[in-house]
């Protein structure tokens, strides 16, 4: 039985490995320190040759090279319509005239070609300084594509690649090395989003099971009133287990998802957050105030209503006792929108700001241990925050309670 034969693999594309040994006469590549020498040393060669080359024309046009001499010998005697020369004097006196008519002319000459010499070497540094502007655009214009990329990663764009083309030089082996990065990141983040909806389904379909049989002990009306007690009890536990499953992926999600954008009124999610809250707050006697102004933003819209949900919850249900408050507003500020839940409550110190926001934590303890959430409420809403290119901020309320303020790009 013949082999079945393997087609050919092309080569693997080579990467750049700092630990590698330089090729051999490494002056010879088209380096950047190479082609920066030869541009700034071209440079100043054709700047000093113009600038000699001006010098030399504005000396002899100074000199007056090939003129005829400032005075002439008239009827034996030595005439001059440019210099003052006397008509009869000793011959001492005659010499000296013609030394100060020379002596006048000569500096004549030096002053006009310094001048004009000054005129020449600023007309030189604007050609200079407008050719070392544009040339280095060009060599750094790589160095823009690396940035301009860079910037579309953040973004959430790992599909983006700078394949910059071009001598084998510095920059190109950044590019590569950068490109072969973003390759290996992409590759990881998906196989991390495939994960997600791998685990988002194998543990949902369980507890939505194990859901509905307790749902269905529970609606039998003969069943013993213990069993009915420790059927709630597991129903509450399969809720949490739950909304911590639903709360985890959705951080999952925020933080490595590229986020489908459109228009979001920030006004319109905070006003649904409120509604959904409104019943809570009631049986907990606290009372929702505030203006919501329009500020529109591009976002997810579902992923902006769970900040403004987890924000108003978390203020409805760590509040005080009696006559307690949450004040929501949203407003757009110096070109940003602005989403900002206040409420009334315990003392915070400043310094456990920070640990509020790490997932399972609360208020002086370590780890969840309430009803009251599974503790990632404001990781949630600091990643989405994040992940919409804004930020999240908390700060102590005087008197009891928490500001926590919103800021998203508009």
């Amino acid at each position: 039985m013949a082999a079945t034969p393997v087609p050919p693999q092309a080569p693997p594309k080579p990467t750049w490995d700092p630990r590698r040994p330089e090729a051999p006469f490494p002056w010879l590549r088209p380096t950047i320190r190479i082609r920066l020498t030869l541009l700034y040393g071209g440079m100043f060669l054709i700047a000093g040759i113009l600038l000699l080359s001006i010098i030399y024309l504005l000396a002899a046009q100074a000199l007056n090279v090939g003129s005829e001499l400032p005075f002439k010998i008239v009827d034996g005697r030595v005439a001059s319509d440019i210099c003052n020369l006397p008509s009869s004097a000793s011959p001492s006196t005659f010499n000296s005239a013609m030394n100060d008519c020379v002596n006048e002319q000569r500096q004549h000459a030096l002053d006009n070609l310094l001048s004009r010499s000054l005129l020449a070497l600023l007309g030189l540094a604007v050609i200079a300084f407008a050719f070392g502007y544009g040339m280095a655009g060009r060599v750094l214009a790589p160095l823009g594509r690396i940035t301009r990329t860079a910037r579309a990663v953040a973004g959430s764009d790992l599909s983006r690649r700078i394949e910059l083309d071009g001598p084998d030089d510095e920059l190109k082996e950044l590019a590569d090395t950068f490109d072969d990065m973003l390759e290996r990141l992409q590759r990881a983040f998906t196989a991390q989003q495939r994960f997600v909806g791998n685990a988002s389904h194998e543990l949902r379909t369980p507890l939505a099971i194990n859901r509905t049989l307790l749902e269905v002990h529970l609606s039998d009306p003969n069943a013993p009133v213990e069993l009915q007690q420790l059927g709630k009890t597991l129903l509450s536990t399969n809720e949490r287990s739950e909304q911590l499953v639903e709360g985890l992926l959705l951080l999952a999600r925020s933080d490595n998802q590229i986020v489908e954008r459109g228009p979001v009124d920030l006004a319109e999610v905070a006003s649904q957050a409120v509604d959904q809250v409104h019943a809570e707050a009631q049986a907990n006697g606290v009372e929702i105030r505030g203006e919501q102004k329009s500020a529109v933003v591009q976002g997810n819209g579902v992923l902006l209503e769970r900040i403004a949900l987890n924000l108003v919850q978390n203020a409805v249900r760590y509040n005080v006792p009696e006559d307690g408050w949450v004040e929501v507003s949203t407003e757009v500020q110096h070109g940003q929108a602005v989403l900002v839940v206040t409420n009334t409550g315990p003392v915070v110190p400043a310094y456990e700001i920070d640990n509020l926001f790490e997932p399972f934590r609360r208020l002086r303890t370590e780890r969840t241990g309430s009803d009251k959430g599974v503790g990632l409420g404001l990781s949630i809403a600091r990643s989405v925050a994040r992940a919409h290119g804004g930020h999240i901020m908390a700060q102590p309320r005087e008197g009891g309670g928490l500001v926590m303020r919103v800021t998203l790009p508009v």
